[in-house]
Protein backbone atom coordinates (compact mmCIF):
# COMPACT_ATOMS: atom_id res chain seq x y z
CA UNK A 1 0.00 0.00 0.00
CA UNK A 2 2.67 2.45 0.67
CA UNK A 3 4.49 1.79 -2.67
CA UNK A 4 1.10 2.21 -4.26
CA UNK A 5 0.77 6.02 -2.87
CA UNK A 6 4.38 6.65 -3.34
CA UNK A 7 4.14 5.72 -6.94
CA UNK A 8 0.52 7.65 -7.14
CA UNK A 9 2.63 10.58 -5.67
CA UNK A 10 5.59 10.49 -8.21
CA UNK A 11 3.09 10.02 -11.23
CA UNK A 12 1.15 13.51 -9.91
CA UNK A 13 4.77 15.33 -9.08
CA UNK A 14 5.92 14.73 -13.01
CA UNK A 15 2.31 16.11 -14.08
CA UNK A 16 2.45 18.95 -11.96
CA UNK A 17 5.83 20.13 -11.31
CA UNK A 18 6.06 21.68 -14.94
CA UNK A 19 2.45 23.43 -14.16
CA UNK A 20 4.18 25.49 -11.52
CA UNK A 21 5.53 28.35 -13.47
CA UNK A 22 2.42 29.03 -14.96
CA UNK A 23 0.54 28.90 -11.24
CA UNK A 24 3.26 31.22 -10.23
CA UNK A 25 2.43 33.62 -13.13
CA UNK A 26 -1.06 33.29 -13.04
CA UNK A 27 -1.52 34.17 -9.40
CA UNK A 28 0.77 37.36 -10.38
CA UNK A 29 -1.12 38.62 -13.04
CA UNK A 30 -4.46 37.84 -11.27
CA UNK A 31 -3.57 39.73 -8.42
CA UNK A 32 -2.08 42.23 -10.28
CA UNK A 33 -5.28 43.13 -12.50
CA UNK A 34 -7.52 43.19 -9.95
CA UNK A 35 -5.45 45.78 -7.86
CA UNK A 36 -4.45 47.91 -10.74
CA UNK A 37 -7.60 48.00 -12.08
CA UNK A 38 -9.24 49.24 -8.47
CA UNK A 39 -6.32 52.14 -9.03
CA UNK A 40 -7.74 53.40 -12.15
CA UNK A 41 -11.11 53.57 -10.78
CA UNK A 42 -9.68 55.87 -7.86
CA UNK A 43 -7.21 57.76 -10.41
CA UNK A 44 -10.12 58.03 -13.16
CA UNK A 45 -12.81 59.25 -10.44
CA UNK A 46 -9.82 61.16 -8.17
CA UNK A 47 -12.94 63.36 -6.36
CA UNK A 48 -14.73 60.47 -5.41
CA UNK A 49 -11.81 59.07 -4.57
CA UNK A 50 -10.97 61.54 -1.84
CA UNK A 51 -14.25 62.03 -0.53
CA UNK A 52 -14.25 57.99 0.06
CA UNK A 53 -10.48 58.58 1.81
CA UNK A 54 -11.96 61.66 3.93
CA UNK A 55 -15.34 59.86 4.81
CA UNK A 56 -16.01 56.61 4.83
CA UNK A 57 -12.17 54.96 4.69
CA UNK A 58 -10.44 54.40 8.27
CA UNK A 59 -6.82 54.27 7.22
CA UNK A 60 -5.07 54.51 10.68
CA UNK A 61 -1.87 56.18 10.87
CA UNK A 62 -2.58 58.45 7.71
CA UNK A 63 -3.60 61.74 7.13
CA UNK A 64 -6.66 61.02 4.70
CA UNK A 65 -4.92 63.03 1.68
CA UNK A 66 -1.57 60.79 2.09
CA UNK A 67 -3.69 57.48 2.68
CA UNK A 68 -5.44 58.66 -0.45
CA UNK A 69 -2.16 59.23 -2.38
CA UNK A 70 -0.18 56.74 -1.59
CA UNK A 71 -3.02 54.17 -1.83
CA UNK A 72 -3.26 55.10 -5.39
CA UNK A 73 -0.19 55.21 -6.17
CA UNK A 74 0.45 51.75 -4.69
CA UNK A 75 -2.29 50.27 -6.79
CA UNK A 76 -1.15 51.34 -10.10
CA UNK A 77 2.34 50.92 -9.58
CA UNK A 78 3.29 47.58 -7.51
CA UNK A 79 1.10 45.70 -9.53
CA UNK A 80 3.19 46.42 -12.71
CA UNK A 81 6.26 45.02 -10.99
CA UNK A 82 4.18 41.76 -9.93
CA UNK A 83 2.91 41.31 -13.66
CA UNK A 84 6.23 41.41 -14.82
CA UNK A 85 7.65 39.48 -12.17
CA UNK A 86 10.10 42.04 -11.19
CA UNK A 87 11.50 41.88 -7.89
CA UNK A 88 8.39 39.57 -7.14
CA UNK A 89 8.83 38.65 -3.26
CA UNK A 90 9.08 42.48 -2.01
CA UNK A 91 6.07 43.38 -4.13
CA UNK A 92 4.34 40.68 -3.34
CA UNK A 93 4.99 41.35 0.54
CA UNK A 94 3.80 44.98 -0.01
CA UNK A 95 0.60 44.13 -1.52
CA UNK A 96 0.06 41.64 0.63
CA UNK A 97 0.66 43.90 3.69
CA UNK A 98 -1.62 46.91 1.52
CA UNK A 99 -4.54 43.86 1.46
CA UNK A 100 -4.40 43.93 4.48
CA UNK A 101 -4.49 47.48 5.51
CA UNK A 102 -7.57 47.99 2.83
CA UNK A 103 -10.12 45.25 4.90
CA UNK A 104 -8.74 46.72 8.19
CA UNK A 105 -9.85 50.30 6.75
CA UNK A 106 -13.12 50.09 5.26
CA UNK A 107 -15.46 48.01 7.01
CA UNK A 108 -17.81 47.38 4.83
CA UNK A 109 -15.48 45.07 3.11
CA UNK A 110 -16.28 42.00 5.91
CA UNK A 111 -19.77 41.60 4.21
CA UNK A 112 -19.35 41.59 0.61
CA UNK A 113 -15.76 41.37 -0.42
CA UNK A 114 -13.80 39.50 2.74
CA UNK A 115 -13.46 36.38 0.75
CA UNK A 116 -11.81 38.12 -2.56
CA UNK A 117 -9.60 39.69 -0.26
CA UNK A 118 -8.63 36.96 1.25
CA UNK A 119 -8.26 34.94 -2.04
CA UNK A 120 -5.98 37.96 -3.13
CA UNK A 121 -4.22 37.03 -0.04
CA UNK A 122 -3.78 33.36 -0.16
CA UNK A 123 -2.44 34.47 -4.23
CA UNK A 124 0.39 37.36 -2.75
CA UNK A 125 1.89 34.63 -0.18
CA UNK A 126 2.08 32.01 -2.89
CA UNK A 127 4.61 34.14 -4.67
CA UNK A 128 6.13 35.88 -1.33
CA UNK A 129 7.55 31.93 -0.60
CA UNK A 130 7.58 30.54 -4.12
CA UNK A 131 8.70 33.86 -6.12
CA UNK A 132 7.91 34.67 -9.77
CA UNK A 133 8.79 31.13 -11.15
CA UNK A 134 10.61 30.63 -14.22
CA UNK A 135 8.23 33.36 -16.35
CA UNK A 136 9.29 36.46 -15.26
CA UNK A 137 12.10 39.09 -15.37
CA UNK A 138 13.38 37.79 -11.78
CA UNK A 139 14.04 34.94 -13.50
CA UNK A 140 16.09 36.61 -16.63
CA UNK A 141 17.99 38.78 -14.44
CA UNK A 142 18.63 36.04 -11.80
CA UNK A 143 19.96 33.90 -14.97
CA UNK A 144 24.27 33.20 -15.18
CA UNK A 145 25.84 35.21 -18.04
CA UNK A 146 27.04 31.80 -19.18
CA UNK A 147 22.89 31.04 -19.90
CA UNK A 148 22.66 34.15 -21.09
CA UNK A 149 25.16 33.33 -24.18
CA UNK A 150 23.34 30.09 -24.75
CA UNK A 151 20.11 31.86 -25.63
CA UNK A 152 21.52 34.32 -27.96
Amino acid sequence: MLNFLKNIDGVAQKITDPLIPLLLLFTRLWVAWVFFKSGMVKYSSWDSTLYLFEYEYQVPLLPWQLAAYLGTATELIIPAFLALGLFTRPMALILFVFNIIAVMSYPLLWEKGFFDHQLWGMMMLVNVFWGAGLISLDKLISAEPDKHRALQ
